[in-house]
């Protein structure tokens, strides 16, 4: 019995010693900084910066909410025909990817599971996704006649344009 009260005794010294050297100068080496919400879409940034191949900073995002779906649009701020080309090439290929039901690059950017994807996945077959080339980027346009699908979109379209702080109608009727 005393070699287990001996063992609980050390056991929990090691956690105490280092609450004891533990001092507002020493604070951040025993508390990493929680993530704020700057350095979060900073990282949300990053990570679409490294999907999409430009600058999400000097590029706007757009998600509309749709009557029968949605749109997604990407442009650049200015002109850049390189960065033009890439959004255009990155939009092409997130169109097929979600008509196949691929949602990785959505759940790479966001760093996990997006909501509406799982059954926009499921219901892919109800679910027709084009491109088409805007001014300074394009588009993807999203449409449905399926209720739940449509459902999931609109989930998907909110998420996004909470998440990217970027604009977009809620059920217009374009």
């Amino acid at each position: 019995m005393r070699i287990i009260h001996l063992a609980l005794a050390a056991a929990l010294a090691a956690p105490m010693a280092a609450c004891a050297q533990h001092t507002p100068q020493n604070h951040a080496a025993h508390h990493p900084p929680a993530q704020t919400a700057e350095s979060g879409f900073a990282a949300l940034q990053d990570r679409g910066a490294q999907a999409m191949g430009v600058d999400q900073y000097t590029s706007t995002h757009r998600f509309d909410s749709l009557v029968d779906g949605g749109r997604i649009e990407l442009q650049r701020e200015s002109d850049d025909p390189e960065g033009v080309a890439t959004i255009r090439a990155h939009l092409a290929s997130i169109a097929q990817a979600f008509s196949e039901g691929d949602f990785r690059t959505p759940g790479f950017v966001h760093a996990g599971t997006v909501p509406g994807t799982e059954v926009m996945a499921a219901r892919r077959a109800s679910i027709r996704y084009t491109y088409r080339d805007l001014p300074r980027g394009g588009q993807v346009r999203i449409i449905t006649a399926d209720a739940e699908a449509l459902r999931a979109i609109h989930a998907f379209l909110a998420f996004q344009r909470g998440e990217h702080r970027a604009g977009g109608e809620v059920h217009s009727h374009r």
